[in-house]
């Protein structure tokens, strides 16, 4: 099942929010949409807090869930390497979750 929102890294404009190219460039997360959809389970991306922005400052999509502000989570597990933080010591996503804090 597929859950459908608003994208957060645009706020549902489908515009480029930092209007790096012109203020006509497409969102790089929804495509233009302005919306975005997620595979259920799902819950909010623990690398960027659900924002989409890509937390270590590069004006682009956060990389652990593209920009949509939530990933498909299958286990409920806490990863027990990052302790559901989603962040290496390098502040880099965790190699053994994928950046999501939560594992099979």
């Amino acid at each position: 099942m597929i859950e459908v929102f608003n994208c957060p890294f645009c706020s549902g404009t489908g515009k480029d929010p930092f209007d790096l190219l012109s203020s006509i460039s497409h969102c790089l997360a929804c495509n233009g949409l302005g919306r975005v959809n997620v595979e259920k389970p799902l819950m909010k991306c623990v690398f960027c807090a659900g924002s989409g922005k890509n937390p270590l400052g590069a004006r682009v999509p956060c990389i652990v869930c593209s920009g949509k502000g939530s990933n498909h989570v299958a286990g409920s597990n806490v990863c027990l390497k990052c302790k559901g933080t989603g962040k290496s010591g390098d502040n880099l996503p965790c190699t053994q979750c994928k950046g999501k804090g939560f594992g099979a």
